[in-house]
């Protein structure tokens, strides 16, 4: 009845979820023993995600994805070209206005591959092409390891970083491993997955809401908020919200221009325009030793918030289209011409 209702005044209950766990985190932050099990949970959400898609996704269905190059292109040339041409062009329109910290921010939000959990869980509600970006995003993060230093030193003069064994082995612990296990189990637990969808949707949108919930938790323990001027604050907030607004505006504009499927525009939409700041954070104490990393986070966490509060709102209008709507993806014609 409360979802009925919301619903009748355009309002997605997701998103007010999404706003009570940052109050939550505001007024209730997670800290000592509390953010170590708050960080713990996340990483069993993520993994249960994963082990569940395995266990949805047919083999095909991932090689199909892996194989998709012409979408697989253009969320790496929106990741890795657009996010820092575009991040370049509005520092130095308003470079003049904050502080050299907050800049070096910005960009690095520009520089960072996108996110895996949150790209993949979004596809999924939207109904879109889950394989393609579970490969996507994956990819992404592994290029991320060392093109992410290169371009920190290429546009902000930073030493440091480099190759990164550690996030390599959390992708794959953490990732690759359950997704595996979920694949080699998928004989006998998928079928009852696909007829039981309700798990998946659970763990997606919990899993979401943990995230958001452990990171907002670790910036207020911080004391981010207090090192910054609330001019400072507002100004990199527009500046990260049109940021967002230009690369979804571009990948939606781009897939459709180039003929991809709803289900392939999808995947584009939501991998190509996400930051990670569960690889960010990590690399920014590598690659800016000694630096008020505070600040330079900052953008990056207020970047995170608008993307999962745009992508819940754009999940669930993709969701909401008819099933009938749902076209081919590439090679699916071909394999249905094949069993004829």
């Amino acid at each position: 009845m409360l979802r009925r209702t919301l619903a009748r005044f355009g309002i997605d209950p997701y998103l007010i979820a999404l706003m009570a766990t940052v109050a939550v985190a505001a007024v209730f932050p997670a800290h000592g023993t509390g953010a170590e099990i708050a960080n713990d949970a996340v990483s069993v959400a993520v993994a249960l995600l994963f082990f569940l898609y395995g266990a949805r996704l047919s083999p095909l269905a991932v090689w199909e994805g892996l194989l998709h190059w012409r979408l697989q292109s253009l969320v790496f040339a929106s990741t890795y070209l657009l996010f820092p041409l575009l991040g370049l062009l509005l520092t130095r329109i308003f470079g003049g206005f904050l502080p050299s910290e907050l800049i070096a921010g910005l960009i690095f939000v520009c520089i960072l591959p996108s996110t895996v959990q949150s790209s993949i869980a979004f596809t999924s509600i939207a109904r879109g092409n889950v394989a393609a970006a579970l490969c996507s995003a994956s990819v992404s993060n592994l290029f991320g390891m060392v093109l992410t230093p290169l371009l920190v030193v290429l546009l902000l003069n930073s030493k440091g970083g480099g190759f990164s064994t550690r996030a390599v082995e959390s992708i794959a612990l953490q990732l690759l491993l359950p997704f595996l296990v979920g694949q080699l189990l998928r004989r006998w637990i998928g079928p009852f997955l696909q007829r039981h969808k309700a798990p998946i949707s659970l763990v997606d949108r919990g899993s979401i809401l943990l995230v958001v919930y452990a990171a907002f938790s670790e910036g207020m323990v911080a004391g981010i908020w207090s090192q910054v001027t609330l001019a400072d604050l507002g100004l990199v907030i527009i500046i990260d919200v049109v940021l967002l607004a230009a690369v979804l505006t571009i990948t939606t504009f781009a897939s459709r221009r180039l003929g991809f499927s709803k289900e392939d525009e999808i995947a584009i939409v939501f991998c190509g325009s996400k930051k990670s700041m569960a690889s960010g954070i990590p690399m920014a104490n590598i690659l800016f030793p000694g630096q008020a990393l505070g600040l330079i986070v900052l953008p990056l966490m207020l970047f995170h918030q608008a993307q999962l509060f745009a992508c819940a709102v754009l999940a669930q209008r993709y969701a909401r289209r008819p099933a009938q709507a749902k076209t081919e993806t590439p090679g699916e014609a071909d394999l249905a011409t094949a069993k004829t």
